[in-house]
């Protein structure tokens, strides 16, 4: 790390500092825009629920009802939706440009963005209905337009930290904003623990427990974005006992999903919450806070149920096994001992289901840890350990992080053939 930023500061990689520059200079913009509150509104005083996500990715924006309440989170929803529509092949077209390359990719993010954009007036004005009390059409339509623009905003934003910065924009806001909110975690969970305690001995001793739990879990968040199950591979037109020959791997992740399944499950139990705000039945209401609340037991249970199966359903959507084993068969790949074909298939589809279930178990763990966290320790919801927020900094962090050592090796490798020449 310390030879990455050395490099970083050389004098020959200046182009690299400025595009860095240019990315915390985003963000910095992103984060200023979430405390912009939408004029004539109020913060948040009432529970957010499976909302919680969208604002922790917001860096507390929902709360407090900022012009970046939504950030973009309904690009997020429209990218997922569009990538189940491949994938499933329900509509042909969308298939058809996944196999037209960089034209076909340009053509779906297109229509994603279009999409993203109908998305946030939809939930900028259900949002604005639910939070802002009882008031007329035209400040819900107000306000929703405001929220619609704040998510182009950002959209763009993001694709200009993307071409002329370092990383994902869209992915680095997200990890900005979650970033954002952890001095006020820590600071209130300092107040909570040791100020307000009765002794203060023992609260700095919590407060200190606390703190060692937390990167703790960033040390295991790590381990299981890194992990993986690696599948010998052999080829035809190439031999394992040559001089200086590399052996072949089928990679499988621990975690391939990501936190994808966490996302699903939320917005699915959100979608009962967000009716039930809108009928004001209080029959309703109140199934839905007892059972569908994941601080409840039945509620708690139910999103653990679809955390898991949305993990094992979204891993063998993107990892096909029967098309990973036609692939490796044109290409003249096999598994050492596994006939091609059938027998391929089958055995990747075990290896893939076994370590899928191991990697779904760390992120239910990981998910429902701030839940449980909550309930036992009776802290505000404001503090909390661990989550699918950590999850979502460390693979961005570490995204980024692979992407400008590949950039600064992509440098020196230049710089030596020059020397060469």
């Amino acid at each position: 790390m310390f030879a990455t930023l050395k490099q970083i500061f050389a004098p020959t990689n200046k182009d690299l500092r400025k595009r860095i520059l240019f990315t915390l200079g985003g963000l910095l913009i992103f984060i200023i825009g979430t405390g912009v509150r939408v004029p004539g509104t109020t913060n948040i005083t009432s529970n957010l629920g499976f909302l919680e996500l969208i604002n922790v990715m917001g860096g507390g924006s929902l709360k407090r009802f900022s012009i970046f309440a939504l950030g973009v989170s309904p690009y997020i929803t429209a990218s997922i939706m569009i990538q189940l529509v491949q994938m499933l092949d329900i509509i042909p077209y969308f298939k058809e440009l996944s196999n037209e390359g960089p034209v076909g990719r340009r053509k779906i993010n297109q229509i994603t963005r279009y999409l993203g954009i109908i998305l946030a007036f939809i939930e900028g004005y259900a949002f604005s209905f639910a939070f802002l009390g009882s008031s007329n059409a035209f400040e819900y339509l107000y306000v929703a337009v405001i929220l619609t623009a704040g998510t182009a905003f950002c959209l763009w934003l993001g694709d200009q930290i993307t071409q002329k910065g370092i990383g994902n924009g869209i992915s680095l806001m997200i990890m900005a904003g979650i970033i954002a909110t952890l001095p006020t975690m820590f600071i209130t969970a300092f107040n909570e623990l040791v100020l307000s305690g009765s002794s203060i001995p023992l609260g700095i001793t919590k407060f200190a427990v606390f703190v060692i739990l937390y990167f703790l879990i960033i040390i295991g968040v790590v381990y299981v974005q890194e992990s993986e199950r690696r599948i010998p591979l052999q080829y035809a037109n190439k031999t394992t006992g040559s001089y200086g020959s590399e052996q072949s791997f089928l990679p499988i992740k621990l975690n391939t999903a990501g936190v994808l399944p966490v996302i699903f499950a939320s917005s699915l139990l959100a979608i009962p919450s967000t009716i039930a705000n809108f009928v004001k039945n209080e029959g309703f209401t109140n199934f839905v806070s007892n059972y569908l609340d994941y601080s409840k037991p039945v509620g708690f249970i139910i999103y653990i149920a679809l955390i898991f199966f949305f993990g094992y359903f979204w891993t063998f959507i993107q990892m096909k096994p029967e098309d990973v084993a036609d692939n490796l068969k044109k290409n003249g790949g096999y598994i050492p001992g596994v006939r091609p074909g059938g027998e391929t298939e089958e055995y990747i589809s075990k290896s893939l289901g076994r370590v899928t279930i191991v990697g779904t178990i760390l992120l239910i763990v990981l998910a429902a840890l701030p839940i449980l966290f909550s309930v036992i320790t009776k802290l505000p919801g404001s503090i909390s350990i661990g989550g699918t927020g950590l999850l979502i900094v460390v693979g961005v962090a570490l995204e980024t992080y692979k992407q400008l050592e590949g950039s600064l090796a992509t440098r020196t490798y230049k710089k030596r053939r020059s020397r060469l020449r």
